[in-house]
């Protein structure tokens, strides 16, 4: 009997690489997909595989014209029915002022955030429609719903994301079809994401200040255990959005300045 398929587009250490072991862990075949990094996303498979799980992992450049529709078509093709899909590709292009965002990096967050959703919609969607089922869980960023300085490109692509979240669930939740706009309002304990960005000594500083037991900085693993819940909501209760913290912080409504999460 063919599994049911999760696919991860943005398959990291982090929210990617969790979510596609819990749905593993419940007898889904995980298909990570990431744009680089091969021995990493090799590792990710075998954990999965080692945990007793089924997985395959494909090196994904998600701007490449036809390559989000070429995964889809192949999965759907040779592996089984893409039941959940988890759009987790990232978008952020650094803080930088107006004068330092050239027409190409804003619109490489674009083309990340926004058109690559797009892109797996149109192509993943036909297939959903045709069973009568399915989820898409996109992961976003405060960067969504507010705009902060030096984050052009992030918050304009983000907050496209969000919208076109909302015009899938107008045209397809009817359908069958259950969309999930995941906010993560806060820092990631992830050693690919937060950790690259702050580099190995600060990364760790900020664990033993605010993260590790003290549970200040949201855990993947867990993040991940909302992701499973929400793709397995009964339809007549589904989430479309939500947002994700750790208990320490304020929500994003509540600040008046923030940094660039």
């Amino acid at each position: 009997m063919t599994k049911p398929v999760c696919l991860i587009v943005g398959a990291g250490a982090g929210i990617g690489g969790n979510v596609a072991k819990r749905f593993a862990r419940e007898g889904y075949h995980a298909v990570l997909a990431r744009r680089s990094d091969k021995e990493g996303l090799d590792r990710l498979v075998a954990e999965i595989s080692g945990e007793g799980g089924s997985a395959a992992g494909f090196l994904l450049n998600a701007v490449e014209d036809g390559s989000i529709e070429r995964l889809v078509e192949s999965i759907e093709k040779d592996i089984g029915p893409i039941e959940v899909a988890v759009f987790n590709l990232g978008a952020q292009i650094g803080s930088r002022a107006l004068a330092n965002t050239s027409l190409k990096a804003f619109e490489l967050g674009w083309r990340m955030a926004t058109f690559g959703l797009f892109r797996l919609a149109v192509t993943l969607f036909p297939y959903m429609e045709q069973r009568g089922k399915g989820s898409l869980l996109v992961t976003s960023a405060t960067a969504a719903v507010r705009g902060n300085a030096g984050q052009h490109s992030h918050a304009a692509a983000m907050a496209g994301r969000r919208m076109l979240c909302q015009t899938l669930n107008a045209e397809f939740a009817a359908k069958g079809i259950h969309v999930a706009h995941i906010l993560i309002d806060g820092a990631v304990d992830a050693p690919d994401t937060l950790g690259k960005m702050l580099g190995p000594e600060r990364y760790q500083a900020l664990r033993e200040a605010k993260g590790l037991a003290k549970d200040g900085l949201l855990l993947p693993a867990e993040i991940a255990n909302t992701y499973f819940h929400v793709a397995h909501q009964h339809r007549s209760a589904w989430t479309h959005e939500l947002d994700l913290r750790a208990f320490s912080d304020l929500a994003w409504w509540n600040h008046a300045t923030s940094g660039n999460l």
